[in-house]
């Protein structure tokens, strides 16, 4: 083999393994920002680790919406009208947000089973759902927020 020649072939591996590495980072990277969307019921199925992140869509429970004393912390039960779960907040709740209203909240399980959210958001219109929440509503057996369960 000529020197030439084994310079170049020194030259593409170096590249394929550079090129290899680069792309394993960047992978593990995406994998590490990924943020799945689950239901109430997938959350009750127990398919979410208490410290990973994640989206969770429902509809908010009528008459579960309760503000705290300190004025910025609301909990509300959020469901997909099989299941449903406690939601924690703090903050400012967007101006949509309101009983029978479809949200998309982002967080993570406290031990106590309790979503403590960190972002949420609400459908912009009546006719609009966010296509994973309406998924979900559709295997829960509901559709639409006449079917969400009202508290007592």
């Amino acid at each position: 083999m000529t020197p030439k020649r084994k310079q170049r072939m020194i030259f593409v591996i170096v590249l394929v393994v550079g090129f290899g590495a680069a792309t394993a980072l960047a992978l593990f990277a995406f994998q590490s920002n990924l943020l799945y969307f689950y239901s109430p019921s997938q959350i009750e199925a127990g398919e979410v680790a208490t410290d990973q992140m994640f989206r969770l869509g429902g509809l908010v429970v009528e008459g579960s919406v309760a503000r705290h004393a300190d004025g910025v912390t609301t909990s509300f039960d959020l469901t997909d009208t099989a299941d449903s779960i406690t939601v924690s907040y703090t903050g400012l709740l967007p101006d949509l947000f309101r009983e029978g209203q479809g949200i998309v909240a982002q967080g993570k399980i406290n031990t106590d089973g309790v979503f403590i959210a960190q972002e949420v958001l609400a459908k912009h219109d009546e006719n609009y759902m966010p296509p994973e929440l309406a998924e979900a509503l559709q295997a829960a057996g509901g559709s639409h927020p006449e079917s969400i369960p009202k508290t007592q």
